[in-house]
């Protein structure tokens, strides 16, 4: 079983981004996010962000480091671009302004891409993890089979755990109505700006260090 599947990689994997990614916490600011939508559009929002997450997630894992050393773009930098634009939607949740969305189909599909897609999943913090995973040396040819299979179980284990969330929005949403809706909107505003803070001092932190 080791030589077909790294159990323990597979673990690490899944419990590290489990914990960044935070299926449960991603429920109120995408139940924010899609409080205007209908249920069938609030699905296909929600197979469309897993389906964004997972593509940079792949892609980052990949070629990650390829891709930012050819433009030049160092990680706190990644970082901090994230904390703005998840700040900009925080603020947007915080004085309702997203609460009265265009009823155009393509509404649905840009809060998929941006920022549910990335980068409040497919974040930085997602981004580096698997970089670094997958980056692991292996010796042996078995053990890089084994490696690479316990990542991609893992990062697909994590994604359908979020999508579950997701996709069982409706549900709650049900349960809280529009009163409850409102105000969980108030506190996923809340608690994406303090993500968003966090996420720009911390990219500040890794200048002033590199400086």
């Amino acid at each position: 079983m080791s030589a077909i599947l790294d159990v323990t990689l597979f673990t690490e994997v899944f419990v590290t981004l489990f914990v960044i990614m935070d299926p449960p916490g991603t429920v109120p600011v995408f139940l924010a996010l899609t409080s205007r939508m209908t249920p069938k559009q609030r699905n296909r929002a929600s197979r469309q962000a897993i389906l964004v997450a997972f593509g940079v997630v792949v892609v980052f894992g990949a070629l990650g480091q390829q891709v930012l050393q050819y433009m030049g773009i160092s990680l706190p930098a990644l970082q901090a671009s994230g904390g703005l634009l998840l700040l900009f939607v925080a603020m947007e949740l915080l004085t309702g302004k997203a609460e009265n969305p265009e009823p155009a189909k393509g509404g649905s599909v840009n809060v998929a891409l941006v920022p549910l897609g990335t980068p409040l999943l497919a974040g930085p913090g997602v981004i580096v993890a698997t970089m670094v995973f997958v980056q692991q040396k292996t010796d042996a040819a078995d053990s890089m089979a084994a490696h690479w299979t316990a990542i991609v179980l893992g990062v697909i284990a994590v994604h359908v755990c979020t999508y579950l969330a997701m996709r069982f929005a409706n549900v709650i949403q049900r349960v809280l109505r529009e009163s409850g809706v409102t105000l969980i909107t108030r506190i996923a505003g809340l608690l994406l700006a303090a993500i968003a803070i966090q996420m720009i001092a911390d990219a500040v932190t890794a200048f002033v260090r590199a400086a």
